[in-house]
């Protein structure tokens, strides 16, 4: 936008010269156009007035409905509006020069000296290979401004080194615009999510040593090494780099630093890694091509598919990975409580979860039909066992379909009520689909059916939690 605002500038000045009545219209038509994108852009970074301005100057310059000020009092305008443009092209022009990052990745190098910027943290603190988190102990306000502002200074430097650069805060704001929250958080209304925040010292609940915390006062910290404690139990190692505003360094020269230093680190650890025949892929994101663990369904995962029920979830988890998050941090962030909603069984039959925002489960009527004959026997029914059921099952049918049954449904009762046939496999699997469609597993678990190869299979929900209209 900034070569426009000197064309648009040249343009106002040129009205002031007698010029045909078709110019002021194009000046108008494109001052309009300019005027409405710069309101837009400014109202999407939350910078209210500069947004208001520019909407009025939209409504001012717009050529329907012509507003009558006059040649001389127009000619005033032209000439503010022209020294605006011009104005904001050159503190623009001096912010980019002064936040400009230029990275040429550079060869490591084996004689570079390096300090120790070990700090160990609890295995849940751990990151992705591929992720820089910035974390701060003590406030740095020009920092925290230009990363909230101007975000694609982290995340262009980010591409430049081959890494995802997270800041939390702002990476809680696009949670909430992708409706994750509400994933993870069924029980929280539109309130509560406006409440929940995330502060750049979050990941530093996870040092194992808490005194390494006067050591982080602002930076970035990146998992190199997962290893097993003297305690039997795993622990990460990361690393530290440091980031300030009043070093006395600029910016750009210490991104600079930092990306040549994570070269070396990589490089030796790489090595280190080989001397042992280790990949240093082994942990990290080794599965991101696999499905997520809610999509087997309890002892019947190897005798099902169920990747066409999980399409909402997958692509939930795939958009998170394509900014940079992995599904690890998202369970840092958004810890699934166990917080259990009642569930209406209503007069139609539809079953609603009143306590997760009116949340309404929806499945086929066959499908529907064998979860609520699940939901009348809490002490669950064994598969085996399913040919007892037939009866029972084609009453609750008849009064989802109380047109009645047909042929073809009744040969899918018989069907469903058949242990040597993989329908009730599938219908589980559609119930599960359902619900882990709707929020977290970890929550979800407790509402679809479920159980060890052998034994009874049943839905755990307590029945207190059940409400039958």
């Amino acid at each position: 936008m900034k070569q426009v605002y000197l064309i648009l500038a040249v343009l106002m000045l040129l009205c002031l010269m007698p010029m045909p009545y078709g110019y002021f219209q194009l000046v108008r038509f494109v001052a309009m156009v300019v005027f409405g994108l710069m309101a837009y852009q400014y109202y999407m970074s939350q910078k209210a007035i500069a947004s208001v301005v520019f909407g009025v100057l939209a409504v001012l310059f717009q050529p329907i409905y012509k507003i009558a000020l006059g040649r001389a009092m127009w000619n005033v305008v032209d000439v503010l509006v022209a020294v605006l443009l011009i104005g904001l092209f050159v503190l623009e022009k001096r912010l980019e020069k002064k936040t400009t990052v230029g990275y040429q990745q550079l060869p490591p190098h084996d004689q570079v000296k390096l300090e120790n910027n070990e700090i160990e943290f609890k295995l849940a603190g751990k990151l992705s290979p591929k992720e820089l988190v910035y974390v701060a102990s003590e406030e740095d306000k020009a920092l925290t401004e230009l990363f909230e502002k101007r975000p694609e200074v982290l995340e262009g430097w980010g591409q430049m080194i081959g890494f995802h650069i997270v800041y939390l805060p702002l990476l809680m704001k696009r949670l909430k615009d992708k409706r994750v929250l509400q994933y993870r958080a069924p029980h929280l209304s539109d309130a509560d999510l406006d409440d929940v925040a995330v502060g750049n010292d979050f990941m530093l609940q996870y040092l194992e040593n808490p005194a390494d915390r006067k050591k982080i006062k602002q930076g970035f910290i990146r998992t190199e090494d997962i290893h097993r404690g003297s305690d039997g139990k795993d622990r990460a190692t990361n690393r530290f780099y440091p980031l300030s505003s009043t070093s006395g360094e600029p910016l750009a020269d210490q991104l600079h630093r930092i990306g040549k230093q994570i070269s070396v680190e990589k490089a030796r650890y790489d090595r280190y890694l080989e001397s042992k025949n280790q990949s240093y892929e082994e942990w990290g994101d080794a599965n991101d091509n696999e499905p997520p663990s809610e999509l087997g369904f309890g002892s019947q995962s190897d005798e099902e598919s169920t990747d066409d029920l999980m399409e909402e979830v997958r692509e939930r988890i795939a958009k998170l990975r394509q900014r940079g998050i992995a599904e690890y941090l998202l369970e840092q962030l958004i810890h699934p409580d166990s917080r259990l909603s009642r569930m209406v069984i209503t007069k139609d039959w539809r079953i609603v979860l009143p306590d997760y925002n009116e949340m309404e489960i929806k499945m086929e009527p066959l499908v529907k039909a064998v979860y609520l004959l699940f939901l009348h026997h809490p002490e669950g029914i064994m598969f085996k066992h399913l040919p007892d059921c037939r009866e029972e099952l084609t009453a609750i049918y008849l009064k989802l379909k109380p047109s009645g049954l047909n042929d073809k449904a009744l040969q899918s009762i018989e069907d469903v009520t058949n242990p040597l046939l993989n329908s009730i496999n599938e219908k589980c699997a559609r119930i599960r689909g359902a619900f882990v469609g709707k929020f977290d597993n970890h929550m979800a678990k407790h509402y679809y059916i479920d159980g060890r190869r052998g034994e009874a299979k049943k839905i755990a929900l307590d029945r207190s939690l059940v409400i039958w209209e």
